[in-house]
């Protein structure tokens, strides 16, 4: 199988999780999975995200190619520009904008690369299946065109939407622009395309009736390689409730520290705290902003504006087991809504601790949370109902239920990457097993 996954370990993107999980659950149930994966200096010198201690967690038995990517969007430094640019920079520039035309995305020469080396790969060694994941959408286009050129079926994997605006619930462009012609011609061709959750399938197979009965849903899960049993861990006799993942401009942050500090003023919260485990944002200058609206000061060295709340700063993800033990309550932020589950809450459910909800009414990840039994769900984005979850939480938190805690775990069950990665990798078998008997070449190992 080839894999075509842009954001791959060590990138620390949001979507990485589920393409390391996929890959590391198809070689294990017997495939040969070679990845193409974005170029080390976009990861450290654009992107400025790498956690390198992922990089321990993939099967090696995966080969993985990175195939080049023009940064042209993204250079500065005129000193790296080549010749052509710094001599002719209007025509540079005009001859970039005209490749977006073709393809609108910067990451298309990343997608042209991947073509090319598959070429050759499959040339020494044919392969029998191309599955891609985006965003970026290149890996959709790539995979498109090798199979054009190869016949070689292919599967599309949105853990992200590329039309349609997640967090405005709208299309994400105009009728006019190409990503709508491309997307029907992506989808037109696949052997299957694949979603987070049902409200994404749902709205693609609107908008794509004659695809609808290829798509199907393989909802994010959590990794119990890098989640240990969360057992609680003493640290002081006050409440701790912790988030755990990257802060993004588009979370409700300051409605979370609102309804904290709401809760905080009854005193049974008195001397609760709120912990902040993760990066602030996926990109550079992102920090600065989301400090501020944390009501953290610019200076990561002075303390929080409320006493209750504190930064704890990235922790890497085969650490985080460690911030979720020494947590008592989690709470779940989230942007978006009826198109958003996050991948953060399947790992929240294996700790089997109380979860307080501070999101958006009807969001997709309440279906997966429906259930869970230390579920504390405001349904409502109002300070004041927020802040009186939280309380139930505490409570939920002190009471220390062994059996409504073994009751959450049994829940989470169902989301191990494990058993949510099952139905693509027999989707992809069949689609193999298929293709060899038509050529005559017998079943797939």
């Amino acid at each position: 199988m080839l894999y075509l996954s842009f954001y791959f370990p060590p990138s620390r993107a949001s979507g990485v999780y589920r393409a390391r999980a996929t890959a590391n659950h198809l070689v294990a149930r017997g495939w040969d999975v070679t990845v193409f994966a974005a170029p080390p200096r976009f990861l450290q010198e654009v992107a400025g995200s790498a956690d390198d201690a992922l990089l321990d967690t993939v099967d090696p038995r995966i080969r993985v190619e990175r195939p080049r990517l023009s940064t042209f969007r993204w250079e500065r430094d005129i000193r790296r520009f080549s010749r052509f640019r710094r001599t002719m920079p209007v025509l540079a520039a005009r001859l970039y904008d005209a490749g977006q035309r073709i393809f609108p995305e910067h990451y298309s020469s990343w997608g042209l690369d991947a073509v090319g080396r598959a070429l050759r790969l499959h040339a020494r060694r044919r392969f029998d299946v191309v599955l891609a994941t985006g965003n970026p959408f290149s890996a959709f286009a790539a995979a498109w065109l090798f199979h054009r050129l190869t016949g070689v079926p292919y599967v599309v994997d949105y853990r992200d939407s590329w039309t349609l605006d997640l967090f405005a619930e709208r299309p994400a462009y105009p009728p006019d622009h190409p990503a709508w012609t491309w997307e029907r011609r992506v989808l037109g061709d696949a052997a299957a395309a694949v979603f987070v959750n049902e409200a994404l399938r749902g709205w693609h197979a609107e908008r794509y009736p004659d695809v609808a009965d290829r798509m199907l849903v393989v909802p994010n899960g959590w990794d119990p390689d890098l989640l240990t049993e969360a057992d609680p861990v003493p640290t002081t006799p006050a409440l701790r409730f912790s988030y755990v993942g990257t802060v993004t401009a588009a979370q409700p942050v300051e409605t979370m520290v609102e309804a904290f500090r709401i809760a905080r003023g009854h005193p049974e919260l008195a001397d609760a705290e709120l912990h902040i485990h993760g990066h602030l944002g996926f990109s550079r200058g992102a920090e600065g902003i989301l400090r501020r609206r944390l009501g953290l000061d610019a200076d990561p060295s002075a303390p929080a504006v409320d006493p209750g709340l504190r930064y704890r700063g990235p922790v890497a993800k085969t650490d985080v087991s460690r911030a979720y033990a020494e947590s008592d309550v989690l709470v779940f932020l989230a942007g978006g809504a009826r198109y958003v589950t996050s991948g953060k809450i399947f790992e929240y459910m294996a700790t089997g601790r109380p979860i307080v909800s501070v999101h958006a009414p009807g969001i997709a990840a309440a279906e997966v949370l429906r259930g869970y039994p230390l579920w504390c769900n405001p349904d409502s984005l109002d300070p004041e109902r927020i802040a009186r979850s939280m309380m139930a939480a505490g409570k939920l938190a002190r009471a220390r239920d062994p059996e409504l805690r073994a009751a959450a775990r049994r829940h989470a069950e169902a989301y191990t990457r494990h058993t949510v990665l099952e139905p693509l990798e027999a989707t992809l078998r069949t689609l193999v097993g298929r293709r060899r008997s038509t050529r005559g070449a017998g079943a797939p190992r």
